[in-house]
């Protein structure tokens, strides 16, 4: 065996001679200098921890910072609830009325200038945020001492001030659109005056701002509808052959008697007497025929007039009239419907406020008599001047005087009546109550009855009626 030496070969530049790889240059050593020096590190990897250390903290950061201004938001919408929720300074309940198109800014306005608010910007900044809903302009009532928050629940709700027009029942058509037309609540004007009969008296409700033609919608609607409820449930011995012929007997109906117990049997008068062709003898028919719409002659009705030939003139014509003389009430429509069924063919003031029936002449003749026993005692004592207002008989001399006690009328007058007794119905009995002796005066200052027509000279002084 041989073994390898371990001397190694001198090394060359080149290549050997023998044509061999080169073998590497010896590298010369280090100055002493180079060798003290020490050698850059390389830099270390990233570490994932302090990433995420970094990243949790700025989220700290920023929760911290939420937090302090939800508690500051916190703060400051209890310390605006509080002030929106402060008693404000309206010392009592007002009415206020807010225009229409009025932006939020014209509300707080209108609000802080008739003192229902002091502060017009929180006003207006609660309006806008609080999602209640849009302002609505209208007539509204503030409550004493109302807060910002409350206020703007008014004027959101829409709850308007409600005004009520009250309609007699009696009245003509023409009396009612006066009546409107007085109103200066509601506004517009009315297109035509409606048909006679075609309005259901009553109490209506409107918000400021109504018109007076949507009341008078409202009306017709409302009479068709209770027409129409009556109409199915009639009798059917009523000799009414449609809903027209009924509204017109219940207008005859409704202007003999302001009594509510009598509406059936006034009614029942006319009834027997339609079934037994009889003339109805209505007074009320002959003003009507006279004057129409307006309601009222304004003087006394002469003899002349009541034998004067009118398509109205109950004392005239046969049967019933071509049409209804006033509006009738839902009562007085029901009186008609369902009549008491009695034999009666007359009646006359009974001195109490009502009316004394008979089914005979004679007992009509009787009732007369009696009627004038009451007359003659009251004349007793002074009466009123009556002036120049409807009624059936004039004074005793007076030319063309109607002459008392016609056999054969209804007799809606009291027969043998002097000219101050006749002119208001009567004197007032021990209860301050009037005779129903005629309809001649209805609709004038002196008219004793309520719940009938009135003058609409003075429609101040028309009273406010209950619903029947």
């Amino acid at each position: 065996m041989f073994r390898r030496s371990k001397t190694p070969p001198p090394a060359h530049a080149g290549s050997d001679d023998a044509g061999g790889p080169a073998l590497p240059q010896r590298l010369s050593p280090r100055s002493p200098s180079e060798a003290l020096k020490p050698t850059a590190a390389p830099p270390p990897p990233d570490e994932p921890g302090r990433e995420r250390g970094g990243l949790l903290g700025m989220i700290s950061g920023l929760m911290t910072l939420s937090v302090v201004l939800a508690i500051g938001v916190m703060i400051a919408l209890t310390l605006v609830n509080r002030e929106l929720r402060e008693p404000g300074p309206l010392a009592t309940d007002k009415v206020v009325v807010i225009p229409n198109r009025s932006g939020t800014s014209e509300i707080a306005e209108t609000l802080s200038r008739e003192g229902v608010i002091n502060h017009t910007s929180l006003f207006e900044l609660a309006a806008r945020f609080r999602g209640k809903g849009p302002l609505k302009h209208g007539e509204y009532v503030f409550k004493a001492h109302a807060s910002i928050d409350e206020a703007i629940d008014t004027l959101t709700s829409g709850r308007q001030v409600q005004h009520a027009i009250t309609f007699p029942e009696g009245l003509t058509s023409e009396q009612i659109v006066g009546r409107l037309n007085e109103n200066d609540i509601l506004t517009g004007e009315i297109n035509e005056i409606p048909p006679e009969g075609a309005l259901l008296p009553d109490t209506y409700k409107f918000e400021r701002g109504a018109t007076r033609q949507q009341i008078v919608n409202l009306m017709r609607a409302k009479q068709r509808e209770v027409l129409n409820q009556i109409w199915q449930r009639r009798s059917a011995e009523v000799p009414v052959r449609t809903p027209a012929e009924m509204v017109t007997l219940a207008s005859i109906v409704e202007k003999e008697t302001g009594r509510a117990d009598e509406r059936p049997r006034v009614a029942g008068v006319f009834v027997n007497r339609l079934n037994k062709r009889m003339k109805l003898q209505s007074d009320p028919t002959i003003v009507y025929g006279l004057v129409g719409g307006r309601g009222t002659l304004g003087r006394g009705i002469q003899r002349s007039e009541i034998e004067r030939a009118t398509p109205y003139n109950t004392y005239v014509i046969e049967g019933l009239p071509p049409g209804p003389i006033a509006n009738p009430g839902r009562a007085a429509l029901e009186a008609v419907a369902n009549p008491s069924r009695t034999k009666d063919l007359f009646f006359v003031a009974d001195g109490t406020g009502g009316h004394a029936f008979a089914d005979s002449l004679e007992g009509h003749q009787r009732n007369v008599t009696r009627w004038r026993q009451v007359e003659r005692a009251r004349q007793q004592s002074p009466q009123p001047d009556a002036g120049g207002v409807d009624k059936v008989d004039p004074a005793a001399g007076e030319p063309n005087a109607a002459q008392p006690g016609q056999p054969g009328r209804a007799s809606a007058y009291a027969p043998g009546s002097n000219a101050a007794f006749a002119a208001d119905g009567g004197a007032p009995d021990a209860n301050g109550r009037r005779s129903k002796a005629f309809d001649a005066s209805e609709g004038t200052k002196l008219d004793p009855l309520k719940n009938r027509s009135y003058d609409l000279s003075s429609p101040k002084t028309v009273p406010q009626m209950k619903n029947p």
